[in-house]
């Protein structure tokens, strides 16, 4: 994305809304600059401008509550732009997961389909996951994981399972999608640390499904 295309307001600011990349929740919305969208990219995690302070904001930068960028898109009007991430810990100030809790209005609809497919959505936090164990950031979860190794992961992975299973005894809907998501992500950690690709897991899914065709 060329950030000469972003059209900020008179004071250098634009507005940008965060959603979780893994459940598509929105997280929070806040201001940024053109150099806080520059640290972003370059670090990887989301930096935002204070409006209260007059001062960059590097979220998570005392709480530990970082957020991994895995896309930055800019709408059609060029003045707005949704920041998808991977939150560590909590978005909000109060611990809520996310700045948008107090809810004042509810109306019952059917669910639409994600903006997204899971494919989509799989590849994007595949080459994420991929760029951390590269790159190593300091505050990643990610990294943090593949410096401890693959006892770790398998521990991490081990209990998201139990978890999942947890929430689907429990015949929780909200928390098995929670669960759910998380032992993916843990799952595309290991598959990273272990050099097997999505094209690989994906060709044997299709030799599977073309055997018990015939």
């Amino acid at each position: 994305m060329n950030l000469d295309e972003i059209k900020f307001d008179e004071r250098g600011l634009a507005p940008a809304v965060v959603q979780d990349a893994r459940t598509g929740e929105l997280l929070t919305l806040a201001y940024v600059t053109r150099e806080s969208l520059e640290r972003t990219i370059e670090t990887g995690e989301t930096w935002f401008w204070s409006r209260s302070r007059g001062s960059l904001w590097h979220k998570g930068e005392t709480s530990g509550n970082t957020q991994q960028v895995v896309s930055i898109t800019l709408d059609c009007d060029n003045d707005a732009l949704r920041l998808k991430a991977l939150p560590v810990g909590p978005a909000c100030h109060t611990g809520a997961t996310s700045c948008f809790h107090r809810e004042i209005y509810q109306k019952e609809v059917e669910e639409e389909p994600p903006s997204a497919s899971l494919g989509t959505t799989l590849e994007e936090l595949f080459s994420l996951v991929e760029s951390r164990k590269q790159s190593s950031p300091e505050g990643s979860y990610t990294a943090y994981l593949f410096r401890e190794g693959l006892d770790k992961i398998l521990k991490k992975l081990g209990e998201e399972s139990s978890e999942t299973i947890i929430a689907a005894k429990n015949a929780d809907r909200a928390a098995l999608v929670r669960e759910a998501s998380d032992l993916l992500y843990h799952l595309l950690v290991l598959l990273v640390e272990q050099g097997v690709t999505l094209e690989a897991v994906n060709r044997e899914l299709l030799e599977r499904r073309r055997s018990s065709k015939k």
